[in-house]
């Protein structure tokens, strides 16, 4: 995959790097030559260019990129500017980081449905959602195991868990599932969140736009998750 990261900080930069050497092409972005520099070795690309000027970031390959995160922390205007821009450009998935709670309610009330919390959320945690398809999150056990929130494959929608048979077939299983839901923020916009359901068993149904918790190992989730 594709990836466009704007703000190298410690959590950007981690996540180039850990994007990069999970074999995808990353192209790192930042106001500071310093930090630009001390990348170029390390992931695919670096550019150093003031993303809060249009002109500037009209040269950024956007169109060819699936993801944009803007992980910039030290200036709120410049993160919302960004942000903003990508917007404008219509990138195809935009993910971007909020630094304070009034800073999460702007970018909602922006339409920006991915948030980045790096102060809760490690850079490792959001590799691995961005580098297997329909990870929503994670939290790795010991021995290789897993516990994941992904979203239900298509090929599984409207059957039952019980239809699957995950654990026969795919040595997983399925803790429960989530439904989403939509509720208002403090300023009254509206923001999607999801409802935990009860403990998953063979008659739960698993919808369109459900998330599962699926325990297991991560070759098996792999192999579960991918697309036909």
């Amino acid at each position: 995959m594709k990836f466009i990261i704007i703000g190298l900080g410690n959590f950007g930069s981690s996540l180039a790097q850990k994007l990069t050497n999970s074999g995808n092409e990353v192209i790192g972005v930042d106001s500071k030559m310093s930090k630009v520099e001390s990348l170029k070795e390390r992931i695919t690309h670096s550019i150093c260019l003031d993303s809060t000027d249009p002109q500037a970031v009209k040269h950024l390959p956007l169109k060819d990129t699936d993801v944009v995160i803007v992980c910039i922390g030290e200036d709120e205007g410049a993160s919302l500017l960004t942000t903003a821009l990508m917007k404008q450009f219509n990138v195809k998935r935009l993910i971007s980081r909020a630094v304070s709670p009034l800073h999460e309610t702007i970018l909602e009330a922006m339409e920006i449905e991915e948030i980045v919390h790096p102060e809760e959320e490690t850079a490792e945690r959001w590799a691995k959602k961005l580098n297997i398809y329909g990870i929503i999150d994670s939290f790795d056990l010991p021995d290789e195991y897993h516990i994941i929130e992904a979203k239900v494959p298509n090929r599984f929608v409207n059957k039952t868990i019980g239809d699957i048979e995950v654990r026969k077939h795919y040595n997983l299983i399925v803790l429960t599932t989530i439904k989403p839901s939509v509720e208002k923020n403090v300023i009254g916009i509206k923001k999607k969140t999801h409802k935990v359901q009860d403990i998953g068993n063979a008659l739960t149904l698993l919808e369109k736009d459900d998330i599962m918790v699926l325990y297991g190992q991560l070759k098996n989730i792999r192999d579960f998750l991918k697309e036909d």
